[in-house]
Order: structure tokens, then sequence, then C-alpha cells
């Protein structure tokens, strides 16, 4: 028991410990703070790394293009661009660890062809490997300026602060008063009173108080260079993006021809094999039993009317042909006349989009009805349908239970991936108790 209790104290000692920091103005814990001593380090670490990634830069770059008029230069301009890549690993780890900036790895290098030959063509086509030369070249410079101005201002910051503590090694050891403030043959300013002793530790503090801000002003232009020039580019990202949602695509579509299968083999194929076998019976019977013949014919009839209605809603589930016809108005006030729900639909559209943007609109609002009819216990929903701008949007607000959450795995987190595909956007709020209010994205493509 006393080992909990002294677990427990400590744990809340530690709390209370990191309240009364937080409570204190950011301005007075940035000096303090581990963030800004990381910050610093980063900065201090960027002038010797900067020079030896800018000296291997400039030389091997050099020697490369110097020896292009021989077949030497393509290789070792191929290995300097190589090396920059290298280098730029270091520095996103680096930036990683002190700056907390997670910059993604590049696109590796694509090669057409095995062997040497390829590799080095790889090296020298790939743009990745051009934007880390250029870093090489221009952090540089930057590194030296930061260098100068976060040591210089860190430096006189403490040293100005801590002055009361030490200005009596000038009287004791240097012979003069104080730290000299000015001084020429006629006279010298000493700083050596009380008051002009806490006047320069007051404007120690103030440096000392600014220099964290200083600081991460300057990791910022380093945070932009790492993130530009050594990250994957906007294209490259792009088109990891689109994979993704052709994958998704591909998938969805995969399991919509899967359903529709299932649909025919379990619903009506199976109803019209039976139908074959009854009306193969009742011809049986027709000369023997007419009677019995037509009470079966009467039955295959209902199986008939059957098979067509399940054909119907099938079709009706691939592409419904009201919306073909008449657009999303109508398309979407036939599936709210289904819902076991009162739905109130509203759809204010200039002009109808792209059937392919109609159709996923279409069938978004239809799994939203039909997730409100089992899962909302609602007593009403309103669907509105409107254009901002080049966007589509979507609105399904239920007064149902609420708790609908997308992270669970549900139908909603399928839905969400099939607008992502073609980059729409799902965003879901229910609260626990209600209401609901999905709203969906789409863009516009007339």
């Amino acid at each position: 028991m006393a080992t909990e209790y002294g677990q427990g104290y400590g744990m809340h000692g530690t709390v209370d410990e990191e309240r009364t920091r937080r409570r204190l103005p950011a301005a007075l814990r940035a000096p303090v703070e581990a963030r800004s001593w990381r910050e610093l380090g980063y900065v201090l670490l960027s002038l010797p790394i900067s020079i030896l990634l800018f000296t291997y830069a400039v030389t091997m770059v050099s020697l490369g293009a110097g020896l292009l008029i021989t077949f030497l230069g393509v290789p070792v301009l191929a290995g300097a661009l190589a090396g920059c890549r290298g280098f730029g690993a270091l520095e996103r780890g680096r930036a990683r660890l002190l700056l907390g900036l997670d910059v993604a790895d590049p696109e590796p290098l694509r090669l057409k062809k095995n062997g040497p030959m390829g590799w080095m063509g790889a090296v020298l086509k790939s743009g990745t490997s051009w934007r880390h030369l250029l870093y090489a070249v221009l952090h540089f410079p930057w590194a030296v300026f930061s260098f100068v101005v976060a040591l210089s201002f860190w430096s006189y910051g403490w040293a100005l602060l801590t002055y009361p503590l030490w200005f009596w090694v000038f009287p004791v050891y240097v012979g003069q008063g104080g730290l000299q403030l000015y001084g020429d043959q006629h006279h010298q300013v000493y700083l050596d009173n009380p008051f002009e002793i806490t006047v320069t530790a007051l404007i120690g503090l103030l440096f000392t108080l600014a220099t964290p801000w200083i600081v991460r002003a300057l990791t910022m232009v380093d945070r932009v260079m790492v993130r530009g020039l050594l990250g994957p580019s906007t294209l490259a990202t792009r088109v990891v993006e689109l994979e993704s949602d052709r994958g998704v695509v591909v998938d969805t579509a995969a399991a919509d021809l899967r359903r529709i299968e299932r649909d025919l083999h379990d619903g009506a194929q199976a109803r019209l094999v039976a139908l074959a076998m009854d009306l193969g019976l009742a011809k049986e019977k027709l000369t023997e039993d007419p009677e019995a013949a037509a009470r079966m014919v009467g039955e295959a009839h209902g199986e008939v009317k059957t098979a067509l209605q399940e054909l119907r809603d099938l079709a009706r589930g691939i592409h419904p042909a009201v919306l073909t016809d008449r657009g999303l108005d109508a398309a979407l006030s036939s599936v709210a006349s289904r819902c076991t729900v009162p739905v109130q639909v509203e759809v204010d559209l200039p002009a109808r989009p792209a059937a392919a943007i109609e159709g996923i609109a279409y069938f978004t609002v239809s799994e939203l009805l039909q997730n409100v009819s089992k899962h909302a216990r609602a007593t009403w929903v309103a669907v509105d349908v409107w254009r901002v701008e080049n966007r589509l949007m979507l609105q399904v607000v239920d007064n149902g239970v609420g708790g609908a959450d997308p992270s669970g795995g549900s139908g909603l987190a399928g839905l969400a991936g099939r607008l992502d595909a073609v980059d729409g956007i799902l965003v879901v709020d229910s609260p626990v108790g209600g209401p609901t209010r999905i709203t969906a994205e789409l863009p516009w493509r007339g």
C-alpha cells in the first residue's frame, strides 16, 4: 500500500510540476525548454555539416564536369549526386530528431535497365538528385549566417545576464573596474557600479529571452529547405496518391462485381431455375391434371413477378434509369420514397455534373439513407445537395441516436475511401445522442 501511495504521490507531483511550468508565459519558458536547446543544437551542427556537404558537392561536381570530355566524368558526376542523396538522408534524420520535422523519403530511383549504366542514367535523370545538390549548395551560406546569429545572441545574452556573477574578475585579475563600455586616450567608461551592473543584466535577460525565438525563426528556413528540397516532390506525392486511389477504385469495382454476381446467383438466377422446373412439371401434368397444372402455372406467374422485381432492384443498384434520364433531384426523391424514415430532399444545382460524379453522389446518399434506416432510429431525415464554386456538396442530417464512427471499420469507412478516390471528402459529425450530420464533398466536373 505504501508503495502504491508513493507512486501516486510521485505521479501527482510530476503533474503539478508540469502544470506549474505551463502556467509560465511562453516567453519565460523558452530559454529553458528542451525544444529551444534542440533547435540551437541543430543550428550549431549545421555549420560543420554544411561545410562538409558543400565541399564534397562542389569538389565532386566540378571534377565530374571537368571530366565530361571523357567517359570518366559520367560516373564521377553520378557518384557526386548519389553522395548528395546520402547526405540528404542524414539531414532528414537530423531534422526529425532535433526539429521534430518528419519528412518522408523521396521517391526511389526508377531503373529502366539493370547494371551500372542503368543506375548512372537513373541518378542523372532524377530530379530528386539535383534537388539534393541544390540543397548542398544553398544550405552552406545560410548555415554560416544562422550559426553566427544564433551563437552571438546566445553567448552575449547569457554573458550579460550572468555579469553580476563574474564582473569581479576585472578588478582582481585585469586591473580595471569592470567591463569596458567605451575608452579613448582621455577617459574610459566601465560597467562597475550596481546600477550599471543591474542594467547590463537586464539587457542580457532581454537577449536571453529573445534568442530562442530568433533561433526558431532561423530554423523555419531550414524546415522549408529540408521539406522542399530533400522531401518527395509534389508531383511524386500526387502520383502516389493517384496510385492509391486507383487501387481503391479497382477494389471497389471488384467488390461491386462480386456483389452483382452473388445477387444474380442467389436471387434471380435461383428463382428462374425453380421457375423453369415448375413450368416443366406443369407441362407434364397439363393433360393428366389440368387443374394442378393451372395452379402450378399461377405459382410460376408469381415467381416471374418476384424475379422481375429482383432484377429491377439489381439494375437500380447498378445505375438507376431515373438518374440517367432526370438527374439527381428525381433519383434522390425516388430513393427517399423507399426509405423507412420520412425524408426531405432539397437539390439546388444550376446544371448536372458529370455522370461519374452524379453516380457517386447518388450512391453516397443512398448508402447514408440505408444506414439511417438500419441504425439511426430517427424520425426524420433531411438531404441537401448544392454547389459551391467547383465542389458538389451533399449533406444528410437525421435526429437519431448518433454515435456514427467511420474509424470503426463500418460502411462509412468504405464510403469515405470511395469518395477519396475521386478527391472527395466525407465529414461525420455524430455525437452520442444525436443529431448526426454527414457532409460529403465531391469535385464538380461538368
